[in-house]
């Protein structure tokens, strides 16, 4: 296949080397390629255009991926192109590819700017593509007209100009006003080498609140026990085996073993609840304390 080389520059030898083809034969080819599957034909298809392809890989090395990495990107659009064109539509495949190659390096380069993923949608991916650009051209206009824009009104033009929502512009100039930083990266400013990962807040719970909370759930642990005692035996057995049990009990299962209709336990279970419930609104006041 066209990109099996050991590095860029080989490929990029054999692909100015490559045959310039002519409608017919590139025609021909990628008819070869879509009704027989000829791998033959495929490979010439795509090595023929292969020198688009790194033409193209180039324009995006200022993002600073490596030209290996975007020929690579370059030559897998190209053949997604070669796979998906379809010769009857009376167009040459050279304009059909180079779709597909654009998006794939685009997409590649977008994939690896940030650990934070850049974006995925249409307009974000103009955004970061052509925010930059436009941009520049815009502040260009205004100093020519002898105007200065602040930055609310440079954000509502660039929204205007590419045709994408305000906090659109607003998130990616955020993510591209600068690059990544390791939180394991020690301080310029710190003589003890601290690391920026020492500056976040804990996010868990502090020692007073985890005091408190023990405390509150040893209250709560103590009066349920309280309404619980107050219950007699057989009150005490259909609450453990109804809502203690893992997995409960049926009003039918203990009826049956009780020797009582599903009724009537479920009339046993209601009293037993409305008893601790008055035994626990002695600590009503309390209660409501410990919950809000």
């Amino acid at each position: 296949m066209a990109l099996d080389y050991p590095n860029d520059l080989s490929l990029s030898r054999v692909a100015m080397k490559a045959e310039l083809l002519d409608a017919e034969t590139e025609l021909q080819l990628a008819y070869a390629w879509r009704d027989q599957r000829d791998e033959a034909a495929l490979h010439r298809l795509i090595t023929a255009y292969m020198r688009l392809a790194i033409s193209m890989a180039a324009k995006y090395k200022r993002y600073g991926a490596p030209m290996n990495d975007l020929i690579q990107e370059a030559g897998l659009g190209l053949m997604k192109a070669a796979d998906k064109f379809d010769p009857d539509r009376g167009v040459r495949f050279s304009t059909y590819a180079v779709w597909w190659i654009k998006a794939s390096i685009q997409d590649y380069v977008m994939r690896n700017w940030s650990m934070v993923r850049t974006g995925s949608t249409s307009s974000q991916k103009s955004l970061f593509f052509n925010l930059r650009r436009v941009q520049a051209r815009l502040e260009r206009e205004a100093l020519s007209r002898g105007e200065e824009l602040d930055r609310h009104q440079m954000r509502h033009m660039i929204s205007t100009e590419i045709g994408v929502p305000l906090h659109d512009v607003e998130m990616m100039e955020g993510r591209l006003s600068g690059s990544d930083f390791s939180l394991n990266a020690t301080q310029s400013s710190d003589e003890d080498g601290r690391e920026w990962i020492d500056t976040l807040e804990d996010e868990g719970a502090k020692s007073s609140e985890i005091v408190e909370e023990r405390h509150d759930r040893a209250a709560l642990r103590t009066w349920l026990v309280e309404a619980i005692g107050s219950l007699n035996e057989r009150e005490q057995f259909i609450i453990r085996e109804r809502k203690l049990r893992e997995p409960p009990r049926t009003l039918e299962s203990l009826g049956e073993e009780l020797n009582l209709s599903k009724e009537r336990v479920r009339q046993l279970e209601a009293a037993a609840f409305a008893k601790m419930r008055k035994q626990l609104e002695a600590h009503s006041e309390e209660v409501h304390q410990l919950l809000s």
